[in-house]
């Protein structure tokens, strides 16, 4: 045992192989452990050392990422990141992926992948160090946990704004998408209008949005600029750009645009958190979920501040603690919330 994070890289491309595997080798706490161009030969290398983290390609020869994925949690569940090429159809495959138990999604280029790896490598390093969190999270959890209660906290009197007036903000990142898959699908459709930002790829989001379309009875569509936040209706911030609500009159409308990472992210859930502040102060909820890192800790602080209702998903369901770790240490949630209450929360209040 070397107490660093084993990594397998699979993937087709003997480029993106070398030059993911020179980019891991060079982090401290981490280990590639092989690099080979197909899960037949990884297969191979697992019975005989299994990895903490596969980094797993989508499109290869003999046996596609998606079928290897679901024998890897058939067998024995293991931290997956998916590394896909950057089109919409590896975006549909991908929401699969995660829906089957990957961690993450990390989109390469179908050109430059050398120099997207060397300049853009951070958020691959990331990934896998937040798949390891989630693995060491899985072992260490018990088989069968008690159910975990959420911590009481002082009433606060109920906004008496109509559903139109009101709205609710979400942020999420590392096992987002499949906590939304447990709390959006609970949601009435007669709830106020939803923003969220997940942290995913360019073109990854539309795909997802239309996933969750299929699943819930509120609607879900990926946000363009200008869209009204309707009652019964859920706006996804779209990967790569930033999503802001501005107040008009009673009603609010989003603000899609570009703009520099905020805490390394576009979309940044603190630039929807401040915004919602800004616009809604004590007519909104905000909810912060599973999530490497701090982004929207302050924004939530913001939102509290403000007379926003706050919640953060709990330590013991999360995949990854970081993001709501940090707002309750700031003092921004008036809750802390077992994930499979947090739709509930969100009726209470909404």
């Amino acid at each position: 045992m070397t107490g660093k994070i084993g990594v397998l890289i699979v993937d087709d491309s003997a480029v993106v192989r070398q030059v993911l595997s020179a980019r891991l080798r060079g982090q401290p706490g981490i280990e590639v452990t092989g690099a080979v161009a197909d899960p037949i030969f990884a297969m191979d290398h697992m019975n005989k050392s299994w990895p903490d983290v596969v980094v797993l390609d989508i499109e290869m020869p003999r046996m596609d990422g998606l079928t290897f994925l679901k024998k890897i949690m058939e067998v024995r569940p293991t931290p997956v990141v998916i590394c896909s090429t950057l089109s919409q159809r590896n975006a549909e495959v991908s929401m699969e992926a995660l829906a089957s138990g990957a961690v993450a999604v990390i989109a390469k280029p179908e050109t430059g992948l050398k120099k997207f790896i060397e300049d853009d490598g951070g958020d691959i390093v990331s990934a896998v160090r937040a798949a390891a969190a989630a693995g060491q999270r899985r072992r260490a959890r018990p088989a069968a946990a008690a159910p975990v209660l959420a911590r009481p906290s002082a009433p606060r009197p109920r906004s008496l704004a109509t559903a139109a007036e009101r709205l609710i903000a979400i942020g999420t990142s590392t096992g987002g998408t499949q906590a939304l898959e447990k709390v959006l699908p609970a949601l009435k459709p007669g709830l106020p209008g939803v923003v969220l930002v997940q942290h995913m790829p360019e073109k990854f989001t539309a795909a997802f949005a239309g996933r969750l379309d299929t699943m819930c009875r509120v609607r879900v569509k990926e946000a363009e600029d200008g869209d009204p936040v309707l009652p019964g209706h859920v706006l996804v911030a779209p990967g790569g750009r930033h999503l802001e609500v501005v107040r008009m009159d009673t009603r609010y409308r989003v603000r899609v645009f570009d703009g520099p990472p905020v805490n390394r992210h576009r979309p940044s859930v603190d630039v929807l958190f401040r915004s919602v502040a800004k616009a809604a102060g004590p007519d909104a909820i905000g909810v912060i979920m599973t999530g490497m890192g701090d982004d929207g800790a302050r924004g939530l602080l913001e939102m509290r501040k403000a007379g926003a209702f706050t919640v953060a998903q709990d330590e013991a369901t999360c995949v990854v603690h970081g993001m709501p770790r940090e707002a309750v240490a700031l003092g921004a949630a008036d809750r802390e919330v077992p994930l499979l209450q947090i739709a509930e929360v969100i009726h209470q209040h909404g």
